[in-house]
């Protein structure tokens, strides 16, 4: 195991599960807090409601693909592209050496 990942916080990789409703449907949606964190970041900075911004994105992938088959997996993705890309934009947040990635003992 690596320091940098051994020693996050738990809560980032707590799971919880959200009931919302997207195009009209209930449903549950289980990630980890990390996630949760930066959908609800993507969605504020698009001045929408996070069940808002979830609904536009299912439709939008609706409307391109024709079916959603991993709703959940898609929205860790494109996490990960949002943070991929944030860090494109601003690369002097990252100015100086790059973590060490350690062996924990």
């Amino acid at each position: 195991m690596c320091q940098l990942f051994a020693h996050q916080p738990q809560r980032d990789y707590e799971s919880q599960t959200r009931s919302l409703r997207i195009d009209g449907h209930s449903t549950s949606i289980r990630l980890e807090m990390a996630f949760w964190d930066t959908l609800e970041e993507i969605a504020s900075k698009q001045d929408m409601s996070l069940a808002k911004f979830l609904s536009r994105l299912h439709s939008e992938v609706l409307d391109h693909c024709g079916e959603v088959h991993n709703f959940a997996s898609l929205l860790r993705c494109s996490c990960l592209i949002y943070r991929s890309r944030a860090v494109a934009a601003a690369p002097d947040l990252l100015d100086g050496p790059a973590p060490r990635l350690v062996a924990a003992e």
